[in-house]
């Protein structure tokens, strides 16, 4: 199956033009998928976390000025697992990447370094795989890296990408 140079989407075999950017079927290529590294990765996560953070810091503090009291998703009995959140700023993050990358395959920081979340045969993922993937990074994310550094380094991928059968990639290429 040819694929969009210009947008990765899959293309059929009939097609003249990509039906997501309109690029011409003569400029379809295989897809040759070159796997992010974790610096990119980094960066793309530290982008999105600043911009939710931008948002979320007013919320915080119209919150509290409102007498709300805190909220958190947690129980006392988890309270003691290290590495492990499960605040409501958590969960606006899950639901962030759960949709950006569902939706588009990307998270605003990813759009900035043209990188994509597909899933590891290159296939573009839907909610359900976003959903999967989105659980290690917004609620334990340093146990997903931990374990996808040590078990799949060689692959560049998190625990939680594994699990999920996603990968994240260039699309530069």
């Amino acid at each position: 199956m040819p694929y969009c140079s210009n947008c990765g989407a899959k293309l059929s075999e009939d097609a003249s033009f990509c039906p997501n950017c309109g690029v011409p079927v003569k400029q379809a290529i295989k897809p040759r998928f070159v796997d992010a590294d974790w610096g990119e990765r980094f960066v793309a996560w530290l982008i999105d976390i600043i911009i939710l953070g931008m948002f979320l810091t007013p919320t915080k503090y119209f919150i509290i000025w409102a007498g709300w009291p805190s909220f958190t998703l947690m129980p006392h009995s988890l309270r003691w697992v290290p590495f492990v959140d499960f605040g409501l700023d958590n969960l606006i993050y899950f639901l962030y990447w759960t949709v950006m990358e569902g939706t588009y395959g990307q998270s605003i920081g990813k759009m900035v370094l043209k990188l994509k979340v597909t899933r590891v045969n290159g296939e573009r993922i839907d909610m359900s795989y976003a959903a999967i993937e989105s659980v290690g990074k917004a609620f334990l994310l340093p146990i997903d890296c931990i374990i996808g550094w040590i078990l799949y380094s060689g692959k560049n991928q998190r625990l939680f990408n594994y699990i999920s059968d996603t990968k994240v990639v260039k699309i530069r290429y």
